[in-house]
Order: C-alpha cells, then sequence, then structure tokens
C-alpha cells in the first residue's frame, strides 16, 4: 500500500501536513455544527471528534512513507 501511496506522489511531508491541517478541520467542523445546527451538543461533538480521528491517521500513514523513503 505504501509503494501505491508514494506513486501517486505523496510523501511524508504532505501526509505530516495533512495531519496538522486535520485539526484544524476537526475545530472548524465542531464549530460549524455547533453553531449551525438546532441539534444538542453531542452531535457537533461528534462531528469534531470523528474529523480529529484523521490527524493520527495522516501521521502514521507519514511515518510509513518516511521509512520508506529512507529505505
Amino acid at each position: 500500500m505504501i509503494k501505491f501511496v508514494r506513486g501517486l506522489g505523496l510523501t511524508s511531508d504532505i501526509a505530516y501536513l495533512a495531519s496538522v491541517l486535520s485539526i484544524g478541520a476537526s475545530v472548524a467542523a465542531w464549530t460549524a455544527s455547533r453553531n449551525m445546527e438546532d441539534a444538542p451538543g453531542e452531535k457537533a461533538d461528534r462531528w469534531g471528534i470523528y474529523v480529529g480521528l484523521w490527524a493520527p491517521t495522516f501521521m502514521a500513514l507519514g511515518n510509513a512513507i518516511k521509512l520508506a523513503e529512507t529505505h
């Protein structure tokens, strides 16, 4: 899978950047959901958590790509 991802041109730096950006997207999703919807706070929390889970995924992907880049 890592060979496929690297073949698409994804570098570890891009994956790390996506990780940082997903943290900001998590806050934005939580804020937007909280302000735009007439729903309980739990729904906004779920959106923020859902997007927030992308950060460790991108970080792990970046680490795997970094290992492949150095070998």
